[in-house]
């Protein structure tokens, strides 16, 4: 071998020479970039391109620009501006790229000649448009209705503009991988191939020696075979082979000098080092295809300079003739890996967590800045029912409109973004995008309820006399319209809206000035309500937040929230009016005042249904857990503690907002939780008042919540995947690999969208969440959530800050408060998941609030009081969700529908399910109902023609089908789902 690689280069060296002596004077050279693959060769597949974050150091608009480069020398619109030149002076030149809100940015800067230039190349395989999404999305802290929504966004404008499908997935840059990014954002929107980069050094380490780094990836155990995927993890990182392949025109790697007259003529040493990285990087992979991801972040912004080097790197790789270089994309790369036939391991669950190294666990950003984390889950949700309200008014050609909401959403999906991992300027950036977008979608929901109060046509909708106010502020007891002083003969209407597809009976809470106040319901009858006295913690906040975020001071605080029950009809609303108790005779007694019930030896009891928690009277620690219908009955507590995060003046490697280091854990003897149970209701809602997290000490601090039971779990807990699938989790072992245990609480840590629960053989423990957390079982019969981070030091994963978030007014700073609420719910063995499922829906799409004061006698009689968009006598299936429904600019309709449970989930519902849309649309006529992929870009029955079939090592050829819906018929109009399948189709009414 050795003899013939000398043979080779002397081979090499003589036809340079032969190119000097026939150029004579001449210094121009003309490099053959010819791209074929060659049978039999080592294929190196070169892919330019550059991973753009969608804020992170700076902002979004300060990366498209390239302003503020003191803190990162970045700019998106050089970028793109110098890679149009760049390919059309190569037929050859290949380019792929991601981010759509810079690229559509861009897009819309250009002169038609230029638009039209960039559709050429885009036609031709130049210019690949990958992933789509309008961001790289988190797969941690993102729930699936977000991913869905964003993804949407891009493919939908890549249609349009360049009649193209992406066809690859690109998430090269999130702290970990979801099994719902391989199964529903990969194979369900119709890609061939998902790449990343970020797994365990664990894990990488045993799959390069297994050759195992690429694999047919079944992300869901109930869609099987029918959703997988073929994906890759890079070697290392996302970027060239090693640090001698770095091109900007400010790297340090060495170009390839190819003048003969210049004394650091290298051609052969670089020849050998492309060789050499190509034939090392191929002894980990399978097959005669590797690829070298020619670039990183924000690269490019003088392509000419990368595209000069790679130009002579080819010319002179393949003249050398031991290895075959080619500019290629991920898809000519997937085609080439398709067409060899090989079977691939199949991988199943996750990659979660992710470990860069033995103490550098990235598990802290599932919790880390929690308010920003809130605000995007109530966005989403609010979002959700806005697009709802728009439809049923009609939309807007000129008026207001949800799509400020849905780009805000659309960025916040990021993975610098709600994970929490972007510096303090970058996420007040990210929370003035979504209250602006709020701001829209808050004046179209007011419309759109004044329309439907108004009039029961939308031909009564130009001249509106309704004005509709709502109470984002809800949180912290502020609520402008319900501490109206009503003793003056108005009346406060409230508009229930419910935006799930079933009947939903839940309580409404609302501040109130005094307790002189009855409740009644569309027919002028009254009903129960109670008083429950405003906390002094809670008016302090209140207070204190207003003046922080508004700049204003309060007059009157509310003396106490008013609780009733509300029955709201599906897709529909409920109108509730509050007057003043002493303007008119009652028929009772007016509102209840809360009171907790003393019991016997010094406990208290709370709950008057079937559900009853038991506190010490001593110390306030819930101790047992009762249901009379269930017949569960554990002892339980809840309990505070906190984790130091290391300062790393060991190793240098500290706690940070990426990374979740613990030095020791410390009880916390709190009094900054509520604990409620409704009536009708049997599960415990706890909200929690956590900070400021004391720092006095020079110490940053993790606070976490424990709930603890006798429970025998075996070390097994589940925790859901961006909201759909749940996945088994084994404290201390990972599947694939034989786990060295270095860090016992980081290392066991998960990201928690939906819910995290457990069980033994007779009982399952199940805890939802209102936001994205992170989550464990450190002990066995325990489950805790970390809630809160305050930290001191910067972990040095990029953005040089450390994550000490503080509320100011004007120069006096705080610690960041946290105000927020987990479910808690013990069930009989398999009886848990109605209850995460139904309720976690309730808890994505809570009921949507409307006031608007009127005299107390006038709205019944002149409003519209219900509504429903469903036929009355219908109601979705307990199994199936509304996740999207959505007039779109063409006057169709976007409807999604989600079965909301896994294959065997639960005995009654993991079933098929059916939706008839005559009854969802009764008062519309359908004319064509088209089935779409997920992110409504192409009709499923081309996407499923045209993706590739990948063989998987040890999957029989007689494989089981998995079970899927049928075509809908145009005639009936049902849909069927089943579990866990989305089926997104458009509608021509």
């Amino acid at each position: 071998m050795a003899v013939e690689a000398n043979c080779l280069r002397l081979l090499l060296v003589m036809v340079l020479l032969v190119q000097v002596f026939l150029r004579g004077e001449s210094k121009y050279m003309v490099y053959n970039t010819t791209s074929r693959l060659v049978p039999g060769k080592l294929n190196v597949h070169l892919v330019p391109h550059t991973h753009d974050d969608v804020g992170w150091k700076k902002t979004v608009d300060q990366y498209y620009t390239g302003s503020n480069n003191s803190l990162q020398v970045a700019c998106v619109r050089m970028v793109l501006d110098s890679l149009v030149p760049a390919l059309l002076a190569d037929k050859n030149r290949k380019f792929i790229y991601v981010e759509q809100i810079f690229f559509q940015r861009w897009w819309r800067d250009q002169t038609e000649a230029t638009q039209n230039t960039v559709k050429q190349l885009v036609s031709s395989g130049q210019l690949e448009l990958i992933n789509g999404g309008m961001c790289m999305h988190d797969e941690a802290a993102s729930h699936y209705i977000d991913m869905i929504d964003q993804t949407t966004l891009g493919h939908r404008f890549i249609k349009q503009e360049f009649n193209v499908t992406p066809r690859i997935g690109w998430q090269i840059d999130p702290f970990g991988h979801s099994a719902v990014q391989a199964y529903l954002l990969g194979a369900e929107v119709g890609f061939d191939s998902l790449f990343f980069a970020r797994i365990d050094y664990q894990d990488r380490a045993k799959r390069k020696n297994e050759k195992s780094l690429e694999v047919v990836w079944r992300g869901s155990k109930s869609l099987g075979s029918s959703a997988q995927i073929f994906a890759g993890a890079f070697p290392e990182n996302y970027g060239p082979p090693t640090n001698d392949f770095y091109f900007e025109v400010d790297d340090l790697s060495p170009i390839v000098q190819d003048d003969t007259d210049l004394s650091d003529y290298n051609v052969l040493e670089r020849v050998n080092d492309f060789v050499s990285a190509a034939i090392s990087q191929a002894n980990i992979t399978r097959t005669n295809h590797i690829m070298w991801t020619m670039g990183s972040d924000f690269k490019y912004q003088y392509a000419h300079s990368w595209f000069l080097q790679m130009d002579k790197f080819i010319h002179y790789v393949n003249q050398d003739g031991r290895v075959n270089a080619l500019y290629s994309t991920p898809s000519i790369y997937t085609d080439a890996k398709h067409a060899t036939n090989e079977p691939w391991p199949i991988k199943t669950g996750d990659f979660f967590p992710y470990a860069e190294k033995e103490n550098i666990y990235w598990t802290g950003y599932f919790t880390s800045r929690p308010a920003l984390k809130g605000y995007v889950r109530m966005m989403s949700g609010y979002y959700l029912a806005a697009r709802q309200l728009e439809f049923f008014k009609g939309m807007s050609k000129s008026g207001s409109k949800t799509d400020s909401l849905a780009d805000a959403l659309a960025i916040a999906q990021h993975h610098d973004a709600v994970s929490g991992t972007e510096r303090q300027h970058v996420a007040d950036d990210y929370a003035k995008r979504l209250s602006i977008g709020y701001n829209e979608a808050e004046k179209v929901i007011a419309e759109s309820l004044a329309c439907m109060t108004e009039s029961k046509s939308r031909a009564g909708c130009e001249n509106l006399l309704t004005k509709f106010q709502q109470c984002p502020l809800l949180n912290i007891s502020y609520c402008p319209p319900s501490e109206a002083d009503l003793s003056t003969g108005k009346s406060l209407v409230i508009v229930v809206y419910n935006s799930l597809g079933w009947k939903r009976k839940d309580v409404v809470k609302i501040p109130v000035i005094n307790a002189n106040v009855a409740v009644r319901d569309s027919t002028g009858k009254e009903i129960e309500s109670q008083l429950i006295p405003l906390l002094n913690a809670s008016a302090t906040i209140r207070n204190y937040h207003v003046r922080a975020y508004l700049g204003k001071s309060l007059g009157d605080t509310p003396s106490y929230w008013l609780a009733f029950s509300a029955t709201v009809p599906p897709l529909g609303f409920s109108t509730y009016v509050i007057s003043s108790a002493t303007r008119k005779a009652t028929t009772s007694e007016g509102p209840t005042v809360y009171r907790s019930e003393a019991g016997r030896n010094d406990t208290i009891e709370v709950g008057r249904g079937n559900l009853r928690l038991i506190y010490s009277g001593n110390d306030g620690q819930l101790t047992k857990y009762m249901n009379s219908r269930s017949l569960v009955k554990k002892r339980i507590k809840q309990s505070f503690s906190y984790y130091a995060g290391d300062n790393g003046y060991v190793d240098l490697q500290a706690e940070g907002a990426y990374v979740f280091r613990p030095n020791g854990s410390y009880p916390i003897k709190s009094g900054g939780k509520v604990t409620r149970v409704y009536k009708e209701k049997e599960h415990a809602e706890i909200e929690f008042i956590i900070g400021p997290i004391p720092i006095d000490d020079g110490v940053g601090k993790d606070i976490v919540s424990k709930i603890t039971t006798g429970m025998k779990t075996n070390k097994r807990f589940y925790t859901d995947s961006n909201g759909r699938d749940f996945i088994e989790r084994i404290r201390d072992y990972r599947k694939d690999w034989d786990l060295e245990v270095n860090q016992p609480v980081a290392g066991n840590y998960y990201p928690i969208n939906l819910g995290i629960y457990t069980k033994d053989n007779n009982t399952e423990l199940s805890v939802l969440v209102d936001r994205s957390v992170g989550g464990s079982s450190i002990v066995d019969g325990q489950l805790e959530l970390m809630l809160h981070r305050r930290l001191l030091s910067d972990d040095d994963k990029g953005i040089f800050e450390a994550l000490n978030e503080t509320v100011c007014i004007q120069d006096d700073c705080e610690g960041l408060i946290i105000i927020g609420k987990y479910y808690l719910r013990l069930d009989p063995l398999g009886e848990g998941a109605k209850w995460r499922r139904s309720f976690g829906q309730e808890i994505y799409s809570p009921f949507l609030l409307a006031f608007t004061e009127q005299d107390e006698d006038s709205w019944t009689s002149s409003h519209v009081t219900t509504f429903s968009g469903m036929d009355p006598s219908y109601t979705l299936p307990d199994n199936v969700a509304i996740i999207t429904l959505q007039e779109l600019e063409d006057g169709k309709l976007l409807f999604r529908l989600a079965h909301l449970y896994e294959i065997d989930e639960d005995k009654d519902l993991s079933v098929m399910a059916s939706v008839e849309l005559k009854k969802v649309f009764a008062d519309k006529k359908i004319r064509k109902v088209t089935e779409m992929s997920l992110s409504a870009n192409q009709e499923r029955a081309e996407m499923e023609k045209k993706r590739l079939v990948w063989k998987a090592e040890g999957s029989p050829e007689g494989e089981a089908k998995v079970l899927r819906g049928g075509p809908v018929d145009p005639t009936k109009l049902v849909v069927d789902l089943a579990p866990m399948e989305i089926r997104t189709l458009i509608i021509d009414m």
